[in-house]
């Protein structure tokens, strides 16, 4: 089985701006992507050879009609963000409560903490690799803690998926020496 690898895109299907995931697959095997398969109605696809993270975000903004952040990971890099969850009790008891927002880039320093300032309710962050770990025992919907928040904070782009889609994600491009030597998601 070839390397797979998880590409997810920012801020489709909320606020009205929505995309077919058809269109998406469509898009991806245009752009060079092999294999391509979406993974829930959000903006997810896991596919084989891909094009840079930065060709992809060209590409699919073209394509797609619209600017469109996107974020890559492979096999390796989901299994390592799945292996240091620092909430595991939540992603047992309540993994749609659990999110990882992936990043452009990690962290400054002390912004972590900076965010963990701003919080006003039951929530909790944690830096990970590439990502930032949010818990939301209550309802992420309501809550004040809001991706622009973490965004302004961190001063960094990214997208947030709950740990059911990470674990899928995660599972999709696990590769056969992953499976050898990582525990599964």
């Amino acid at each position: 089985m070839s390397q797979r690898v998880a590409v997810m895109l920012r801020a489709v299907n909320v606020g009205g701006r929505r995309l077919v995931m058809a269109d998406f697959r469509a898009a991806l095997s245009e752009l060079g992507c092999t294999e391509p398969e979406t993974v829930v109605a959000t903006g997810n696809a896991v596919v084989g050879a891909a094009g840079s993270e930065a060709a992809l975000e060209r590409g699919l903004t073209e394509k797609l009609g619209g600017a469109v952040d996107v974020f890559v990971r492979d096999g390796a890099e989901l299994a390592a963000i799945v292996a240091g969850n620092p909430y595991p009790e939540m992603a047992r008891r309540d993994p749609s409560h659990l999110v990882v927002m992936f990043l452009k880039g990690e962290p400054a320093a002390g912004a972590v903490d900076a965010l963990r300032g701003k919080i006003t309710g039951p929530e909790e962050v944690a830096a990970g690799p590439g990502c930032l770990y949010a818990t939301f025992p209550d309802d992420l919907g309501h809550s004040k803690l809001t991706g622009t928040l973490i965004e302004r904070t961190l001063k960094l782009r990214g997208t947030m998926r709950n740990w059911n889609t990470v674990t899928k994600l995660a599972a999709l491009t696990r590769t056969e020496a992953d499976a050898r030597r990582l525990p599964a998601g």
